[in-house]
């Protein structure tokens, strides 16, 4: 058995796939953004381009991906079937469509009737993903810890749509008590810690002890994960609707990272306990990923010491940049050859005898995922080091990077989407 066989062929690839292609085509075009606009590392982050880059690179990319490779691991994690295909492929049309209406509103700053149609079809494609888990996990016999974080992400995911719905007709129509600037905060972090890090924690628990083939589990900390992203969570919103002194965000902000903390601590542990020793690049790589999260956790701290005061712009670019180029970009590359080459493989040999087929990680090259893991972690840290000393030739050695590590992404994703079995 190979890895990944745990994660049985219960959803029709035909509802998975298109979030894959979908993905991969918005991160090709969000690094052609950042190459195209390094100047938005000296301005002040609430601009078009910022706007656009951020909101394809949250969406188009790590939104996207996520909604496809979770349509195939819910029913893993509840040990039952998706609820309805249906409503798969109406999240997918609908955010589909939606997301580039957003995209271009922000972009050119047109925030009128295609850019408030865009965010009302991405609240639709939300409201369908999240009926879908909701009633899929009702609807099983069996729910664990795993299950919770993502029926609880996907609460926060919509919330986080519907309250972008809101700032979307609030820029023209004045329907909040203050400026969309100020719902700003509140709107990003519910999308970063109710959504990305609640349901990455939770996929990513049940996915590393699988991938690394580690017998290890540990329910009691994956429980004590799951009520501390979410109480700091909620803290954070209730102290913010109160306007209390700014100060009083350490406490959430603690509980947090003492949540990320367990996190660090579940990955390595299921490490340690490993059955086979050898760590595949894929892993490593998902491993770094944990680690990547303490960046923009640290940026966030110098945000939090600095609030009462005049933030500088360039701390909360380098927040935001850290998330989604570093942290979560840096585990989809790894878990997408995790996951989506066993998909295919499903697809092309599930009605071909065992022994006459490639396991699922020869569909792609090895040799490609490492040039690009390379070129990634470059360009990465090329850009950090351009936004810190303002350098516009370093912004653009790293984004030149960055675009060629989502080149060689997107050649290695059609390397496993174009397989064909070979003729005996």
């Amino acid at each position: 058995m190979f890895p990944g066989a745990g994660l049985q062929q219960t959803t029709s690839h035909k509802v998975v796939l298109p979030f894959y292609y979908y993905a991969t085509v918005s991160f090709l075009i969000a690094c052609v953004l950042l190459l195209l606009n390094t100047g938005i590392a000296q301005e002040h982050y609430f601009q078009p381009q910022t706007l656009a880059i951020t909101h394809l690179m949250a969406l188009g990319w790590a939104t996207m991906i996520i909604l496809g490779a979770s349509h195939q691991l819910l029913p893993v994690l509840i040990e039952g079937q998706l609820s309805s295909n249906g409503l798969g492929y109406a999240s997918f049309l609908f955010s589909a469509l939606g997301i580039p209406s957003l995209v271009f509103g922000f972009y050119s700053f047109e925030l009128g009737t295609i850019f408030q149609v865009g965010a009302i079809l991405v609240n639709l494609g939300m409201l369908a993903y999240l009926i879908n888990v909701l009633v899929s996990i009702y609807e099983s016999k069996r729910i664990e810890i795993h299950a919770w974080f993502m029926a609880a992400a996907s609460l926060w995911l919509f919330s986080t749509t519907f309250l972008g719905l809101l700032l979307a007709f609030n820029f023209t129509k004045s329907i909040l008590p203050a400026d969309s600037l100020h719902y700003l905060p509140v709107h990003a972090h519910m999308g970063l810690v109710g959504w990305f890090l609640l349901l990455v924690m939770g996929v990513a628990s049940r996915l590393v002890p699988l991938f690394l083939i580690s017998k290890y589990t540990n329910d009691k900390l994956l429980w004590s994960i799951f009520i501390l992203v979410n109480a700091g969570l909620i803290g954070f919103l209730v102290l913010r609707a109160c306007a209390v002194n700014p100060s009083l965000y350490y406490t959430p902000f603690t509980l947090v990272l003492v949540a990320v903390g367990f996190f660090i601590r579940f990955c390595f542990a299921a490490r340690k306990a490993r059955i086979r020793k050898s760590v595949d690049p894929q892993m490593k790589l998902s491993l770094l990923s944990v680690i990547m999260l303490l960046l923009p956790l640290l940026a966030l701290v110098i945000v939090l010491a600095f609030l009462s005061k005049s933030t500088d712009a360039k701390i909360i670019l380098l927040y935001g940049f850290t998330i989604f180029f570093g942290w979560l970009t840096a585990i989809i590359l790894a878990m997408t050859f995790k996951t989506l080459p066993f998909i295919v493989w499903n697809k092309v040999y599930q009605n071909r005898a065992v022994g006459k087929t490639p396991i699922p990680k020869d569909l792609f090259s090895e040799r490609l995922f490492d040039t690009m893991a390379y070129c990634y972690l470059g360009g990465f840290i090329l850009f950090v080091a351009g936004i810190i000393a303002t350098n516009d030739l370093v912004l653009k050695s790293g984004a030149g990077l960055l675009l060629l590590a989502a080149i060689l992404y997107a050649a290695n994703v059609g390397n496993i989407i174009f397989h064909r079995p070979k003729k005996s």
